[in-house]
C-alpha cells in the first residue's frame, strides 16, 4: 500500500515538470535574435544585405519565436480550458436573452475548445437545449476566429495594441453577425433531423479535476495543438521569409496598400474559399505588411481565411440549410471589410 502511495505522488511530481520549462523558454526568447544573428552572420557567413542573407535571418529568427510563444501560450490556455467543457459551456449559454448571449457566447467562443471537428455535436448540443440560433453562431465565430494561436501570434509580432485590436473587432464581428441572424428568425433553416434528438445525448459527466490534472490538460493542449500546427508555422514562415528577403520595398503598397480603395474587399473575397489557420497566415502577414501591404487589408485577408474556412462550411451543412450558410458568410464578410477599413484608418 505504501508503495503505491509512493507511486502515485511520484507521478503527481512529474505532472509539474513544464513549469520548470517556462524560465528556460523565457531566456531563450530572449536571446533569440543575438543567436539568429550569430548563426547568419558568423556561422554560416553570408554577405549582409543579399536577398538570400535577409531570407535566411527572417526564417531562422521568426521560426524558433513563434514556436516559443506558441508553446508557452497554449500551455497556459489548455490549463484556462480545463474550467471549461462543452457541457458547462452549453449550461453557462442556456436561457440568455439574444444579445447578452451573444456577448457571452463569442467570449466563451475564445477561452473554450473548439476545432471544425467538433462543429455539428456543439451546434446540436446548443440549439436542442434551447439556445437561440444567434448565440449559437456567434459561439461559431469567435472560436475559430479569436483562438490562442491568433492572439499570442498577433501580439509576438505586431505588439499588443494590434493583437487587442484584432480581438475586440473579432468579438465586434461575431456578437453582431450572431445577432443579425437571430433578428431575421432563420430557425426555419435548420435540418429537420436536428430537432429530433434529444438534448441528453450529448450530456457528458464530468469529474472534478486536481490542479495537477489542469497542468496535464496544458501539456496535452501543447502536445495536441503544436503538433498539428507546427507545419504550417514553418510553410508560412518560409513562405514569408521569401517575401522578405526578395520582394522590393514598397511593393505591396500599390496591390494592398491603403490608397487601393478596393484593396480590402478583393482580400476578403480571395480569402473566403481558401483554407489555412492563424499559425500559417501570421507570418505571412507579418512579411506582406514589411513589403507596404497595408496591416487592415492583410489582417482582413487572414480573418476571412481562418473565420470562413471551407471545410467547416462543408460540416455545416449536414445540420443547416445552404441558404443559412450563404446568409452567415455574407453578414460575416461584411463584417470581416469592415475591420479592413477600420484597421487601415488607424494605423
Amino acid at each position: 500500500m505504501a508503495e503505491l502511495i509512493q507511486i502515485d505522488t511520484n507521478k503527481k511530481k512529474n505532472v509539474y515538470w513544464p513549469l520548470f520549462l517556462i524560465p528556460i523558454a523565457v531566456v531563450i526568447y530572449i536571446f533569440l535574435e543575438d543567436g539568429a544573428n550569430f548563426l547568419v552572420d558568423k556561422v554560416f557567413r553570408l554577405e549582409k544585405g543579399e536577398h538570400l542573407t535577409e531570407a535566411v535571418r527572417f526564417f531562422i529568427y521568426d521560426t524558433p519565436k513563434v514556436l516559443l510563444l506558441l508553446t508557452v501560450i497554449v500551455f497556459a490556455v489548455g490549463i484556462i480550458r480545463s474550467y471549461f467543457s462543452p457541457e458547462k459551456t452549453r449550461k453557462a449559454l442556456e436561457g440568455k436573452p439574444l444579445f447578452i448571449g451573444n456577448i457571452l457566447a463569442s467570449l466563451l467562443g475564445i477561452v473554450t475548445p473548439f476545432c471544425t471537428c467538433s462543429a455539428i455535436p456543439l451546434f446540436i448540443g446548443f440549439v436542442e437545449s434551447g439556445i437561440p440560433l444567434g448565440v449559437t453562431f456567434s459561439y461559431l465565430i469567435a472560436a475559430p476566429m479569436i483562438n490562442e494561436v491568433a492572439v499570442v501570434l498577433l501580439f509576438g509580432l505586431f505588439g499588443w495594441k494590434t493583437a487587442l485590436l484584432y480581438v475586440a473587432t473579432g468579438l465586434a464581428i461575431a456578437i453582431t453577425a450572431g445577432w443579425i441572424i437571430g433578428r431575421l428568425k432563420l430557425e426555419r433553416f435548420v435540418e429537420p433531423w436536428v430537432c429530433e434528438i434529444k438534448t441528453g445525448k450529448f450530456q457528458m459527466h464530468e469529474e472534478k479535476k486536481t490542479f495537477a490534472d489542469r497542468i496535464q490538460a496544458g501539456y496535452i493542449a501543447v502536445v495536441d495543438i503544436v503538433s498539428k500546427v507546427w507545419i504550417y508555422i514553418v510553410a508560412g514562415i518560409a513562405v514569408g521569409a521569401a517575401v522578405h528577403g526578395y520582394v522590393p520595398e514598397n511593393f505591396m503598397a500599390s496591390i494592398m496598400g491603403k490608397d487601393a480603395w478596393w484593396s480590402v474587399p478583393i482580400a476578403v473575397l480571395i480569402g473566403v474559399p481558401l483554407y489555412s489557420n492563424a499559425a500559417g497566415m501570421i507570418p505571412i502577414v507579418q512579411a506582406l505588411l514589411g513589403k507596404g501591404a497595408a496591416l487592415g487589408t492583410a489582417l482582413a485577408f487572414m480573418m476571412s481565411v481562418i473565420g470562413l474556412s471551407l471545410p467547416e462550411m462543408i460540416i455545416l451543412r449536414k445540420v443547416i440549410k445552404l441558404p443559412l450558410i450563404v446568409i452567415f458568410i455574407g453578414i460575416v464578410t461584411f463584417g470581416i471589410i469592415i475591420v479592413g477599413y477600420l484597421f487601415n484608418t488607424i494605423f
